[in-house]
């Protein structure tokens, strides 16, 4: 690789890594938002799922700026943006600011999560090989530190306002560091075309499918998020503190998993990896279910990471490869089905934690990621046969 190359994919991993710490750091605040609003569980539930809803309307706003713009371009001022959301976010006082400031997180976090996979995958074309694992395991550790700086700043007795206008303002000087070497619009494609007709030849198809897949693995997602600790602490009846590993050990084996991704795909395949991946993930999540300790409920929530971990990246590669004009439109469809997973994962488990059991909340997941394994040929995608070339100059005329 060429200098150009390494420095892109330091660029883009530090944009990565700021959306992780600034997503993060909000996250933990969730908790001491719903006590200094007043918020019931039902009424949080319904705030909280406004922001990935907003945030599919941010995912079609990148596709369509960055076709004309180039990723970049959006991502260097979305990603300053999505800290500054959440700074105001913590400087809120009344229910209505909360709103408008969480539909400002929503709408910035949709134009990130888009075109960061968009420079993740224009990075990953010029390499020839894959990257984005390393792009999406990099954003985990992003995460991990977002959640402890804000877990710090709660311990010293900061303020929700001093501890996110803190976060926000690592996020902001980590995005603005990240900006400068990223993917110029030029250097994102690989093939020369017509932007708005490349944009239009794009399949849905293809696209449905490998978006459904990751819809199935948001869902999963969803139980562990949000049920792991409250299972291990009905069901298994463990302290706060031990019911909390369940989900540290989720992201831990998740971040090794992507760490590990791009060498397992080209060793293997991306069908191989996701499909395997996803018959680890199911039995996982059995596991779970099935467990009657605390340690065998851990155990089974690392292997769901471990299983799980490939979906999202080879999600965002196979849209690529969709789209070797580098329009971002491919990516940006298949990121809506990103908050899809969210927003159905939350009303489903919790519905099914309501009306059943906890334990089936984590076998109605494990059911559905088989679905990712019966879709895992849909990620052996390529470009449309037929890509519109860009319009040539006309010939010089004899004067």
């Amino acid at each position: 690789m060429d200098q150009r190359d390494r420095r892109a994919r330091i660029a883009v991993a530090g944009a990565y890594f700021a959306q992780g710490f600034s997503f993060a750091g909000l996250l933990t605040q969730v908790a001491a938002l719903q006590q200094k609003f007043g918020f019931d569980d039902t009424q949080l539930s319904l705030v909280l799922l406004a922001v990935p809803v907003v945030a599919g309307v941010g995912s079609v706003v990148a596709g369509l700026l960055s076709a004309r713009l180039g990723s970049s371009a959006v991502l260097r001022s979305a990603g300053p943006g999505v800290a500054v959301a959440i700074a105001l976010t913590g400087l809120a006082d009344a229910r209505w600011q909360l709103y408008c400031t969480l539909a400002l997180v929503g709408l910035m976090l949709g134009l990130v999560d888009a075109t960061m996979n968009m420079q993740g995958v224009g990075v990953e074309r010029r390499y020839g090989r894959p990257v984005l694992n390393s792009f999406h395991a990099v954003w985990s550790a992003g995460a991990i530190l977002g959640a402890l700086a804000t877990s710090g700043t709660a311990h010293l007795g900061w303020s929700i306002a001093a501890s996110l206008g803190t976060v926000a303002a690592l996020g902001i000087l980590l995005s603005l560091a990240a900006g400068p070497g990223q993917l110029r619009r030029t250097e994102e494609a690989i093939a020369e075309a017509n932007p708005d007709a490349f944009a239009a030849s794009i399949p849905w198809r293809p696209i449905v499918l490998v978006g459904v897949a990751m819809m199935l693995m948001f869902i999963a997602d969803s139980a562990v998020s949000n049920w792991s600790s409250v299972f291990m602490e009905k069901a298994l009846h463990t302290g706060t503190s031990v019911a909390a590993l369940g989900l540290a050990a989720y992201q831990t084996t998740m971040l090794l998993g992507r760490t590990a991704g791009d060498r397992l795909v080209s060793r293997f395949s991306p069908t191989a990896v996701v499909s395997v991946g996803g018959v680890v993930g199911g039995l996982g999540l059995i596991l779970v279910a099935a467990s009657g300790t605390a340690l065998l409920s851990i155990v089974g929530f690392a292997i769901v990471g471990l299983g799980l971990s490939f979906v999202v990246p080879q999600s965002f590669s196979a849209a690529g490869r969709l789209d070797p004009a580098g329009t971002g439109v491919a990516i940006a469809r298949v990121n809506l089905f990103n908050y899809i997973g969210f927003v159905v994962g939350a009303g489903l488990i919790g519905a099914v934690a309501e009306s059943w059991s906890l334990r089936w909340a984590f076998v109605v997941p494990a059911v559905l990621v088989a679905g990712i394994v019966a879709l895992a040929p849909s990620f052996r995608t390529h470009a449309p046969d037929a890509a519109p070339a860009a319009p040539s100059a006309p010939a010089p005329t004899a004067g």
